[in-house]
């Protein structure tokens, strides 16, 4: 058997600090496995090992190990705090988005899809996007 790439070596206050998250507050449900894949990798289990403690896939716990060891206890949460979304609609789209969706839908159809609002922003001149989403108009139209 190979030597782990990412070895986990919690620090006593980590490791307080991992079971407190497990045991109090509300915290997203899928953080809690990656704290105990963390408290379990410090004890020395094996990958297979884990898996077996948490019912969880052989792939999380290497995943688990090498967030910690890149980015230390903010892996325990799934996005990169330096990840920057860029929204593809600013104030004046959506307000086209929310005008056009209460206009007449085309003709042939009933009513507006979100997939037909999508390719009518698209092309639209007033607008200048290559492509959109129809689940990008669901949520700016569930605001």
């Amino acid at each position: 058997m190979g030597r782990k790439k990412h070895i986990v070596n919690l620090s006593d206050e980590e490791r307080s600090e991992l079971e407190a998250f497990i045991s109090t507050g509300e915290h997203r449900a899928e953080d809690i496995p990656r704290a105990r894949i963390l408290l379990k990798a410090d004890e020395g289990l094996t990958d297979p090992a884990i898996c077996e403690h948490l019912g969880c896939s052989i792939s999380t716990p290497y995943r688990t190990r090498k967030a910690y060891s890149e980015r230390g206890l903010a892996a325990l949460h799934r996005r990169k705090p330096d990840r920057d979304y860029e929204p593809k609609l600013d104030g004046r789209g959506e307000a086209h988005l929310v005008a056009l969706a209460c206009s007449e839908p085309p003709e042939g159809h009933s009513r507006w899809t979100y997939q037909l609002l999508a390719d009518r922003l698209v092309t639209l001149e007033e607008i200048d996007l290559e492509s959109i989403s129809r689940e990008t108009v669901r949520q700016r139209l569930k605001k």
